[in-house]
């Protein structure tokens, strides 16, 4: 199976999870998410008012420089151990 095959299969299987993760896991499954399907971070940091939004591109942003097919591959290990 592909890298690409596995990200997409790892998208369906975090919408299956046994548990909800904690905030912390839940954002860093979404900065890999961003990163393996966007690239570096892009667009203005949000203000102090949208505090989720916020978390969120920092979360995205400290992936900076990280390949895409890096943080795929990471993205399918985190799902995979949550599982």
């Amino acid at each position: 199976m592909s890298l690409s095959e596995q990200f997409s299969q790892a998208q369906a299987d975090s919408k299956n999870l046994p548990e909800r993760p904690d905030n912390m896991t839940l954002l860093k499954i979404y900065a890999l998410f961003k990163q393996a399907s966007s690239g570096d971070a892009s667009g203005d940091r949000p203000g102090f008012t949208d505090m989720i939004g916020r978390a969120k591109w920092d979360a995205w942003n400290t992936l900076a420089g990280t390949t895409q097919e890096a943080a795929q591959q990471q993205y399918i290990d985190l799902i995979n151990d949550l599982k």
